[in-house]
């Protein structure tokens, strides 16, 4: 399909990583990208903002070390698209397959949506 004659649902916000401490990571790639560290809402999250992009690092307790590639614990990220719509991006994501995560957070925010792949993704608010 020509990308020319779609239109977007939303825009790529950001690729999260998961991981046992949100900010030494983060620290850690600021250190290789030179951008700015930007903490989130929650001490669960922090971003390295660039001119280029964003990557973002999610505190997650229990975290376990992939072990790709033999997939024994897998590969532990997901993707934000921003929304200025997030029912009507709900909606058409749903009409392509993607199915509701049985867990929400912050519905009102954010929505954690599944890919016909398993992987998480998240629709973000965004306003222009």
């Amino acid at each position: 399909m020509d990308s020319d004659s779609r239109t977007p649902i939303g825009r790529l916000g950001v690729m999260a990583l998961d991981c046992p401490d949100a900010l030494a990571l983060a620290e850690f790639y600021n250190s290789i990208l030179a951008g700015d560290l930007v903490p989130g809402d929650d001490d669960d999250w922090v971003e390295v903002h660039t001119p280029h992009g964003r990557l973002a690092f999610q505190q997650i307790v229990d975290h376990r070390r992939p072990t790709w590639p033999d997939g024994a614990v897998p590969q532990q990220a997901h993707v934000d698209i921003d929304v200025v719509d997030l029912d009507g991006a709900e909606e058409a994501v749903l009409r392509l397959g993607a199915q509701p995560a049985a867990t929400q957070p912050r519905p009102d925010r954010f929505r954690v949506m599944i890919d016909p792949a398993g992987h998480p993704f998240c629709l973000v608010l965004v306003t222009i």
